[in-house]
């Protein structure tokens, strides 16, 4: 190999390092920039934003116990087999119902609500419609009247799919659970106590805690005069399902739509 040949050859094995190098220096930018700088998609909500969702989703669960309410008497008739009352029909008059207590038209959301709450109702309004699914041949069993498929037990379950596939938690809380799934934590049986003591109202209580960096809105709930068929006097005795009645009266506090929201949930 003569002299002018290796010197080429170091010239291009330099040159490869360099840009190797640089290759390197890029990529570890990149790296960085990705890691430090976030994306507009990965913005952290506001707080206003946050409340808003807290709001809205205890809506939606509210309207889909409603609309399970409407359709009890069918739900519970014992000379019908196919009720008709598919999860699609469900669907249908849940986001009715909820256009008419949020004025909100899931079906056009694209400028109403930010992008990550209408993903979270999203998310409910599918595990809701699940539960209705699942529970099609309870639903549609002739010869059998009560069925245990009311609000509450709608409710409870649709909540707890929706938690178990998103950061927010929804729960169905009281200071008298049937189901100990639905025992108040220590906040919420504060707040319980508190709405039981005041005149009824529709507001939640909404608090942030822990530093500022959690949302809890409770959401309260009034038994009906149809509640007190299971819930109403006389006290203690056994009602349709199998449990003691509270005694309640139409108006006074049953319960609560519970949500926890953590701020920054990346």
């Amino acid at each position: 190999m003569t002299k002018a040949s290796a010197v080429c050859r170091m010239n291009d094995e330099d040159m490869v390092g360099t840009m190797t190098l640089l290759l390197k220096v890029v990529l570890l930018c990149s790296m960085l920039f990705v890691l430090f700088v976030p994306r507009q998609g990965w913005a952290q909500p506001t707080k206003e934003e946050t409340e808003q969702a807290a709001e809205l989703l205890a809506a939606l669960l509210n309207a889909g116990r409603v609309v399970i309410e409407h359709n009890q008497s069918l739900i519970n008739d014992p000379r019908k087999g196919d009720k008709g009352f598919t999860p699609e029909v469900f669907e249908h008059q849940v986001v009715e119902e909820f256009r008419q207590q949020a004025h909100i038209d899931l079906r056009h959301t694209s400028t109403a609500v930010p992008s990550r709450t209408k993903e979270l109702l999203t998310l409910l309004l599918s595990a809701s419609t699940e539960v209705v699914s699942d529970a099609q041949f309870v639903i549609n069993q002739r010869g059998i009247g009560y069925k245990n498929f009311i609000p509450a037990t709608f409710g409870s379950q649709a909540a707890r799919r929706f938690s178990s596939r998103s950061y927010v938690t929804i729960k169905q809380t009281t200071l008298t659970p049937r189901n100990p799934k639905n025992a108040p934590d220590a906040y919420e049986e504060r707040v319980l106590t508190r709405l039981s003591r005041q005149p009824g109202s529709s507001q939640p209580i909404v608090e942030w805690t822990e530093g500022e960096k959690v949302l809890r809105a409770l959401t309260p709930i009034y038994y009906s005069a149809d509640c007190l068929t299971c819930h109403g006097s006389p006290k203690g005795i056994l009602d349709i399902s199998g449990y003691p009645r509270e005694g309640a009266q139409a108006g006074e506090l049953a319960g609560a739509i519970s949500i926890h929201i953590p701020l920054d949930h990346r």
